[in-house]
């Protein structure tokens, strides 16, 4: 930068009013070191927030400061610059005016930008500021997640994996990769873990290649380039490379897992793919490590439920399952149950199918059925190792839920999990897979169903004036409005507009008296178990939801979302 242009800084600083003088001859030899971030710096020192300093400066600067994303953006005016420009400045063309080319930035003082866009455009361009993150978010949005590097692969026609196709090593948020393909999954796997997703699907359609991330439980679409379905073929084998999987088997479906480390937190994803019409579905699931290691009050029990539970996890023996379909959270329930009691005075094994988080004292034993390891077996074999507290990854046939009874009959306490839709019928479906009712009511101390669902997000949440027309037609008490207040969910830059940000559970907690006891002995239906379970004082989960939504938690919209309606 030039003494003039040195001059001409100092005087927009000092026109903001936002800096002293010792902070403005600061910026200025940051400046003279690191050309061009002006505004990160400032950011960075914490001289003042984005938003502040850009609304200042563009005031100084006699410039618009705008928020990319409000208003539509043709898609002639998106054409006139790169799309590897756009990505590599974090630029982005808003609009033509009289032969003028205003373009949004974050750093208006980086040197060469204004020269490097107007080369690109053909135009004139005239600078209007705003936040980096609006841009980046509004490019990936209209451009496209990777749509510089796929753009650079046309461009040098690398259609076919002619590269290094080795595992990932280092830390995945560090994407400055050569344009590849390696760089284009890498993008999409941290695109995905960046905005708290937990699955990505990868489907092939006839004239399309469909990306969608899985966040907070609910699907969302990813925009990308048009040029994706070229790369299909070439995207696919880069995960099976990763995956340890053959890349040359397309015909029958295959499983793999992948370890990552993104910003120095370690991440497994496990990798599944199933040959379609139009080519192989993949689906990643991304585990981080840590994550799992909730404690019991991370779950989002209420007292009453914790105080119950926290009972049941420290009996000296009996057996207590988690219910509820896949992606209700059972397995984070169990690993919080473990992670509570575990202690030096505690043998705790494990068997599980894969083991999703590594736990500490803990001695986790993965099933691997193709060389005869199953749970069975590994549950048969468990009991000569002494353990006082056993976690079976499921129960899934007759044999897996004889020796777990039995291990409770003779004094371990076991945690596992059944795939049912409530409680009670988890009993029913003990019995179903040829359990004795006796020996079903003897073991079984308690049972609890599980949903997740997606708590509002706090900044944006807002009061909700419901009508009482649809309170009744949905069932809600009435008289339950007393105990709170009812929101919905109103969008904003905290949670991408969804007016959601996390997920909860809601639970239904079954404790088997000696009444219910003897009701399973008879051979009673799961709605009469269920009857009596309430009127003991056992709370649905659709009610645990009401309770939720009461308390400002989650959205009536939710509990119906993922609960039936409670037949009893």
């Amino acid at each position: 930068m030039t003494v003039a242009g040195f001059n001409r800084l100092a005087a927009l600083l000092q026109a903001t009013e936002l800096f002293s003088p010792s902070q403005i001859e600061e910026l200025q030899q940051e400046q003279r070191v690191n050309d061009g971030v002006l505004t990160a710096t400032v950011v960075a020192r914490d001289y003042a927030r984005e938003e502040v300093f850009l609304r200042a400066l563009a005031a100084a600067m006699q410039a618009p400061f705008v928020r990319v994303g409000d208003d539509p953006i043709a898609g002639e005016v998106l054409e006139k610059i790169p799309t590897k420009a756009v990505f590599q400045y974090n630029v982005i063309p808003l609009g033509i005016e009289e032969n003028l080319l205003r373009v949004a930035t974050s750093e208006p003082f980086r040197p060469g930008l204004a020269d490097a866009l107007r080369l690109a455009s053909g135009m004139r361009v005239k600078f209007a500021l705003a936040p980096a993150g609006d841009i980046e978010k509004a490019a990936k949005k209209l451009y496209g997640v990777g749509a510089d590097t796929l753009d650079r692969l046309l461009a040098d026609n690398q259609l076919d994996l002619d590269e290094d196709l080795g595992p990932a090593v280092g830390d995945l948020s560090n994407l400055d990769q050569e344009a590849s393909v390696v760089k284009f999954v890498n993008q999409i796997i941290w695109e995905c873990h960046h905005d708290r997703g937990t699955d990505i699907h990868i489907e092939p359609m006839e004239n399309d290649l469909r990306i969608r991330y899985r966040i907070d439980g609910v699907l969302h679409p990813t925009p990308l380039p048009p040029q994706m379905k070229r790369f299909q073929s070439a995207i696919i084998s880069r995960i099976k490379v990763m995956a340890g999987m053959d890349i040359a088997e397309k015909r029958l479906p295959q499983d793999g897992r992948i370890s990552l480390r993104v910003r120095g937190e370690e991440i497994d994803v496990r990798v599944s793919t199933m040959p379609t019409v139009y080519g192989e579905s993949v689906s990643l699931r991304l585990l981080m490590r840590s994550s799992g290691m909730y404690g019991m009050d991370k779950l989002g029990l209420f007292p009453d439920d914790m105080e119950i539970l926290n009972r049941l996890i420290r009996r000296p023996h009996g057996i207590l399952l988690v219910t509820g379909p896949t992606g209700s959270g059972k397995s984070t329930s169990l690993y919080a149950w473990l992670h509570t009691i575990n202690s030096v005075d505690k043998r705790i094994l494990t068997v599980e199918d894969p083991i999703e988080y590594e736990m500490a004292g803990i001695n986790q034993i993965q099933m691997r059925p193709e060389i005869g390891l199953s749970f069975a077996v590994g549950l048969r074999h468990i009991l000569r190792q002494d353990p006082d507290v056993i976690m079976v990854g499921e129960i899934r046939d007759q044999e897996t839920a004889d020796i777990a009874i039995r291990a409770a009959l003779t004094g371990h306490l076991v945690f596992s999990t059944l795939h049912t839709n409530d409680s009670a019928g988890g009993i029913t479906r003990l019995v179903d897979m040829g359990i004795e009712p006796f020996l079903v009511a003897s073991s079984v101390e308690a049972l609890v169903a599980q949903r997740l669902v997606r708590r509002l997000c706090p900044a944006c949440k807002r009061p909700w004036n419901v009508d009482a027309t649809f309170l009744d037609h949905i069932g809600f008490p009435m008289e339950m409005l007393a105990e709170g207040t009812i929101y919905e969910p109103a969008g904003c830059e905290e949670c991408r507009g969804t007016g959601y940000a996390g997920r909860t559970g809601i639970y239904e907690i079954l404790v088997l008296s000696e009444d219910i006891r003897q009701m399973v002995v008879d051979r009673r239906s799961a709605a009469e178990i269920k009857i009596k379970a309430l009127e003991e004082g056992m709370h649905t989960l659709r009610m645990d939801g009401w309770r939720k939504a009461l308390a400002g938690i989650t959205t009536l919209e939710e509990i119906l979302r993922v609960t039936s309606e409670d037949e009893a």
